[in-house]
């Protein structure tokens, strides 16, 4: 994990990088100032920001710390202060910090607050490659997921009829090929039904959606038409 050290005061910052490098972390860099900190922020962009509240500059460690969970909400803030009255606290809310460590700290909190951020940062890695791998991006801002058998204009559900459901969650499974006309009539009906019937419903589905939803291929079969 990335770490920014936001420290006003040299000494304990650099015995703080020194625990924190030898127990496998990297730290970007240790800066004195609120303004400094929303630069390195945006710039080397680190996991997680050890963000003390009184610093160098007019910008305190809450004001930037605000900015930063804005510009950046997946950057976790835990704030390192001997302040604890109420105003504080607001500000650690409002700014979304992960964690709020009254001074004097222990290394053990710091390293266990740290590895309670690198868990949630591999949950929410997780929960992106599941995002990625089961919402399938489709032409014409149309997208399918396939979890819960769903289409999806934009971030509006679109009703669908059961066969036409099927027939596009079948073209979703088989997103990077041909699926043959023979195939789609005996798993949507069986293998009496005419051609005819699915042309038919193709063309209800285009005419609900899109013309590029679904495409034909060269008289062989249909496939989903992706997002390019």
């Amino acid at each position: 994990m990335k770490v920014l050290i936001v420290e006003d005061e040299l000494i304990p910052a650099h015995y703080l990088k020194k625990v924190l490098l030898e127990n496998g972390y990297e730290v970007l860099d240790i800066v004195m100032r609120g303004a400094e900190a929303i630069q390195v922020a945006k710039t080397q962009k680190p996991d997680v920001i050890l963000m003390d509240v009184m610093l160098k500059d007019n910008v305190s460690g809450c004001e930037a710390a605000l900015e930063i969970s804005q510009h950046d909400p997946d950057i976790r803030i835990i704030f390192l202060t001997a302040y604890s009255d109420k105003e504080m606290i607001d500000f650690a809310v409002e700014s979304k910090a992960f964690a709020y460590l009254l001074k004097p700290y222990r290394d053990k909190e710091i390293l266990a607050t740290l590895e309670l951020a690198k868990v949630k940062q591999t949950i929410t890695e997780t929960q992106e490659v599941h995002k990625n791998t089961t919402h399938i991006a489709l032409a014409d801002g149309y997208s399918f997921n396939i979890d819960s058998n769903t289409l999806f204009k934009g971030k509006e559900e679109m009703p669908c009829g059961p066969q036409a459901l099927k027939l596009i969650t079948l073209l979703c499974e088989h997103k990077d090929s041909t699926v043959k006309i023979e195939t789609l009539l005996t798993e949507l009906w069986d293998e009496n039904t005419s051609q005819q019937t699915l042309r038919s419903l193709i063309h209800r589905i285009r005419e609900n959606t899109s013309n590029n939803l679904i495409l034909n291929v060269n008289k062989f079969g249909y496939k989903i038409g992706l997002r390019d």
